[in-house]
């Protein structure tokens, strides 16, 4: 079973890399022509459209996929109950997205207003934004079919077209001088509109002649099933991005310096990326795989394996970054790296999160999804509360520490909630002992560095990384060379 989940993961992973390294080519050339407050305001618009798409998107997403399942349980005509299903979740994602964009349309001057002088300035700005989400939402369950039908290619091959289209043009406006006229930053986000366009354009076919079309009854079948993902994805994605919205009205001196403050924070997330594309990939993969349909028992046993293997992943990705930190700073202007000392505690916060995403599939296969309403509002609770105090006093730096606070709360309370309804089989001690062991040579590394010379500690940094790697192979006994050739073989097949 899990040989599986690691070959899917790895043929996303591959793909994921590849299309975010485009996507994150834009984060060094953003940084080099723009100034700390201008790419705030790129920082400040793509912490908001995420928390859009999931409210938009009302959870349909993985409703689909469980909802598939459904219909092949059932039997009789499948592909009937599968494309009800997908013309169901597709019609009502694609109504909400329309409302969502009329309404901004009509409202666009007070929106801006609220938003802050710049937009105030270029309403512009918040009315292509909400046509970005309005097409970003139209293509998202249409992408969750091609998960569902194992069409990772095709999959991958729009999201790269996407993103290479709207990598080229951000880049080529430049060029031409655009981001230098009063417009400015708002050809970024023209950019990203023609990407999406163009997607949803390319993804048209995949439908296979299915329209939207809502079914009522089984409608509402599936809204008591999304609407706790819903409630829970919107809490959780604003407890993801709210860090960017406290640092930009709780961080004192005036919205000029909060943007500032907000650019200098979304450049050193951005270097986080190795962590974030990991977690992608493995969602990917997962999501599908975990709520397919398993017997309990199998469904315990991968769960839990994973869980082990996704620790210990994260764990050499995380002293990957941390203990080449000069190197990934690279990544971003010279202006920002002044943020670099947030690096661990971002890439902390990040293996948190994709610990609590194994966490979220038990609840999600037994259709109890009340419980990631519970634990995300606590870790919104976490990050409000915390916020007031730590964001004013420390800026960004306080930011951090708040959004790994309330990662951490969030795990704590979903293994609470795991083991007392729901008890997996979890290798305690040997996550335990990987976190342990990527803590002492974290630490090791940390006070060499005020010892050394920066070449030799780089050395020894480079010492040190091959040595967890080792141990982590040793100790799990992987074929890392067979896991290799198989999940090539599946991906170019």
């Amino acid at each position: 079973m899990l040989e599986k989940l690691a070959k899917q993961t790895a043929i996303y992973g591959i793909s994921t890399i590849v299309v975010r390294f485009l996507n994150y080519l834009l984060t060094p050339y953003y940084t080099r022509i723009f100034d700390q407050g201008e790419y705030g305001i790129v920082t400040d618009i793509y912490a908001l459209i995420p928390f859009a798409l999931v409210i938009l998107s009302m959870g349909m997403e993985s409703s689909y996929f469980r909802f598939s399942t459904r219909a092949e349980e059932q039997g009789g005509d499948v592909e009937a109950g599968k494309r009800k299903v997908f013309a169901t979740t597709w019609g009502v994602t694609m109504l909400a997205a329309t409302l969502f964009f009329v309404g901004v349309l009509l409202l666009v001057e007070p929106i801006s207003r609220v938003m802050g002088e710049v937009y105030a300035s270029h309403p512009s700005y918040v009315a292509i934004v909400a046509a970005i989400i309005l097409f970003d939402v139209w293509t998202m369950v249409p992408f969750s079919r091609l998960r569902e039908q194992g069409r990772a290619l095709h999959f991958v091959m729009l999201k790269a077209l996407n993103v290479l289209l709207n990598v080229t043009l951000a880049i080529g406006f430049g060029v031409a001088g655009l981001y230098a006229t009063e417009f400015g930053v708002g050809w970024v986000f023209i950019a990203n509109l023609v990407a999406s366009i163009v997607t949803l354009i390319l993804l048209l076919p995949s439908t296979r002649g299915t329209k939207p079309h809502i079914d009522r009854a089984l409608l509402s079948k599936i809204l008591l099933y999304s609407l706790p993902l819903l409630i829970s994805g919107v809490a959780g994605t604003a407890n993801e991005f709210i860090d960017r919205q406290m640092i930009k009205y709780l961080t004192p001196g005036g919205e000029a310096e909060a943007l500032a403050e907000l650019g200098v924070y979304g450049a050193i997330v951005k270097i986080a990326v190795v962590m974030t594309l990991f977690t992608q990939m493995y969602r990917l993969a997962a999501e599908p795989f975990f709520l397919s349909g398993f017997k309990k028992e199998e469904f315990k046993e991968a769960n839990a394996a994973a869980m082990r293997y996704f620790v210990m992943a994260s764990m050499i990705i995380f002293l990957g970054i941390v203990l080449f930190r000069d190197l990934f700073a690279l990544i971003v202007g010279e202006k920002f790296r002044e943020g670099i000392g947030i690096l661990p505690l971002v890439l902390a916060a990040n293996v948190l999160a994709g610990v609590w995403l194994n966490l979220s599939f038990w609840y999600k296969r037994e259709e109890k999804t009340k419980y990631a309403a519970y634990i995300t509002f606590l870790g919104l609770g976490v990050t409000i509360a915390l916020s007031f105090v730590f964001v004013p006093m420390w800026g960004y730096r306080g930011a951090a520490w708040v959004r790994l606070a309330a990662e951490a709360a969030m795990v704590v309370w979903s293994f609470i909630l795991c083991h007392k309804h729901y008890p997996l089989p979890f290798d305690y001690r040997r996550m335990v002992e990987y976190v342990v062991v990527a803590a002492a040579i974290y630490a090791l590394s940390e006070v060499a560095s005020s010892y050394l010379e920066h070449t030799v500690w780089v050395a020894l940094n480079s010492v040190l990384f091959l040595t967890a790697v080792a141990f982590a192979v040793r100790r799990e006994r992987i074929d890392v060379v067979a896991l290799c050739r198989a999940a090539i073989k599946k991906f170019v097949r």
